[in-house]
């Protein structure tokens, strides 16, 4: 059987020197990390990436091992695998570089955890990382690599350094990337328990899968939280190898966010050129894209997010959305999650509390909205 690389994981970085920052940023000095990356997709042998994207300094991993999560941070001992780069157990990715590993003789499955444990011997200084992932990391003195379980570890509600899992499939197999923000990273679904929307859609998806590129605050235009995603989209949807479609969902951090910060939300017509901007670029690398309508967040707890201008601009952009035929397909999320009576808002079963998010109810129809057929897998 022919077989060919493609991704099975992601995970989207942000830099720690941003302003606006909804988690802290930090670093670490002889110490080991450990964190659970959950599988979209199996292969019988994997790569792993790391990434110095923001880094000002080199980094230096002395020992890298991967696992089967047993539970928690512990790892199923007799899958306990030495991770190697270019046949080394250390390896020094410079500032602002990425480093992929040979592969590593684990066969993966679709939908497991895996546990990637990291040695970082010396001052790192500031870490890229993705900063709102659902997932628990733990951090122990030294290097514990190797170790079963870590009792006592600092528990971090982040990833470092980690951008991938690539895995060895069936020649063919085609990937799906969702390019969006909070709604598909997961936040206002309950942390550790993989009931984001995209672990959803993966569970309705019979053949391919989806991995998740979301960042939490992400907007379409302008910077932080994170890249903007005109700027990440080469680096996080067309470099992804395997990727035959891109899944959007941006906006509701170019209408709200800006209001905390005491500017005006983005235009309509500012959205809809950005919009149609990804969908060009998209098409012009053979790809197809489905775009997801603007959630509802009149409800939303934070400051300056609620305003009128947002919400008239939001409904102007779901009518071109909806319309415009930009798209190969649309997945309307606002309607699968609005309160009929207040379309502004979301439902109150769907609603994680913060009149913004969804819970693990409204995460599950959010990838019910999405048309499988649409996705030639």
């Amino acid at each position: 059987m022919t077989q060919q690389w493609v991704a099975g994981f992601r995970s989207a970085v942000i830099s720690p020197y941003e302003t606006i920052r909804l988690t802290e940023p930090r670093g670490f000095s002889d110490q080991t990390v450990r964190q659970v990356l959950h599988m979209a997709g199996g292969g019988e042998q994997l790569r792993v990436r790391l990434s110095n994207r923001y880094g000002r300094s080199p980094l230096t991993v002395a020992d890298a091992r991967v696992a089967e999560r047993k539970t928690a941070g512990e790892i199923v001992a007799e899958t306990d695998t030495g991770v190697r780069f270019g046949g080394l157990a250390q390896v020094t990715v410079p500032a602002g570089g990425e480093v992929v590993s040979d592969p590593v003789g684990l066969p993966v499955r679709a939908g497991a955890d895996l546990v990637l444990s990291l040695h970082l011997p010396a001052e790192t200084g500031p870490a890229t990382f993705s900063h709102m992932p659902g997932e628990t990391s733990y951090v122990a003195a030294g290097n514990r690599t190797a170790a079963a379980s870590l009792p006592g570890a600092e528990e971090v509600p982040c990833r470092f350094y980690v951008t991938g899992i690539d895995v060895l499939a069936e020649e063919g197999t085609a990937v799906a990337v969702a390019f969006g923000d909070s709604w598909f990273e997961g936040v206002g679904t309950t942390p550790g328990t993989n009931r984001r929307s995209v672990d959803a859609l993966n569970r309705r998806l019979e053949r391919g899968w989806t991995v998740n590129q979301g960042i939490a605050g992400n907007r379409l235009l302008t910077d932080e939280i994170g890249e903007h995603a005109l700027a990440r989209f080469e680096q996080d949807v067309l470099s992804v190898p395997g990727a035959a479609h891109v899944l959007v969902n941006f906006g509701i951090n170019d209408l709200g966010l800006p209001g905390m910060v005491g500017l005006p939300p983005a235009t309509a017509g500012e959205l809809i050129a950005g919009f149609a901007e990804l969908a060009r670029r998209a098409h012009e690398a053979g790809l197809t894209i489905h775009a997801a309508t603007v959630g509802p967040f009149a409800g939303a707890v934070y400051p300056g997010h609620n305003t009128p201008e947002g919400l008239a601009a939001r409904r102007e952009v779901n009518e071109w959305i909806r319309t415009g035929g930009a798209f190969d397909s649309v997945f309307d999320v606002a309607r699968a999650v609005e309160d009929p009576e207040r379309p502004d808002h979301i439902r109150p079963e769907f609603d994680s509390g913060d009149g913004m998010h969804l819970n693990d109810a409204g995460a599950e129809a959010m990838a019910a909205a999405v048309d499988l057929r649409a996705l030639a897998f």
